[in-house]
C-alpha cells in the first residue's frame, strides 16, 4: 500500500488551516474543536497534547480515543472524490474531517454537521 504524503505531516501543521477556513466564514475554533471531538473523540486536553507533541496525521487517526460510528453517515465530494467511496481507511478518516470542516465553513448548523436528528 502506498503511503499518502499527509501521513508524515503533523496534525498541528494542518490544524491552523482548519481554524482559518472556519473563521474566514464567521465560524469559530471552538466549533472546529467540537467537530474533532465528535469525530475522533479528542477532548480539549487530548487535542492540546496532539498539537503540542507534533503528532503526525496517521497517529492522530490511529490513536484517536473514539472514532464516532456516525461518521459513516458522512457523504459527499471532497477534493473531487466521493468520501464514501475512498478505499484507504486512513485517507477516508482524513476526508471525513475535511468534509465536516467544509460543511462548517459553508454555514451548516452544528446539529447537521454532527449528524444529530
Amino acid at each position: 500500500m502506498k503511503k499518502h504524503c499527509i501521513f508524515g505531516m503533523s496534525f498541528a501543521s494542518v490544524y491552523p488551516h482548519y481554524i482559518a477556513k472556519a473563521e474566514k466564514k464567521g465560524r469559530s475554533r471552538q466549533e472546529v474543536d467540537e467537530i474533532i471531538a465528535w469525530l475522533m473523540g479528542y477532548d480539549a486536553a487530548g487535542l492540546k497534547k496532539v498539537l503540542d507533541d507534533g503528532t503526525d496525521f496517521e497517529t492522530f487517526i490511529t490513536e484517536a480515543p473514539r472514532l464516532n460510528p456516525k461518521r459513516e453517515q458522512i457523504t459527499g465530494v471532497i477534493c473531487g472524490v466521493r468520501v464514501e467511496e475512498i478505499e484507504d481507511p486512513l485517507i477516508r478518516e482524513i476526508r471525513y474531517l475535511d468534509k465536516l470542516i467544509d460543511e462548517l465553513a459553508k454555514g451548516k448548523k452544528m446539529e447537521k454537521i454532527l449528524r444529530e436528528g
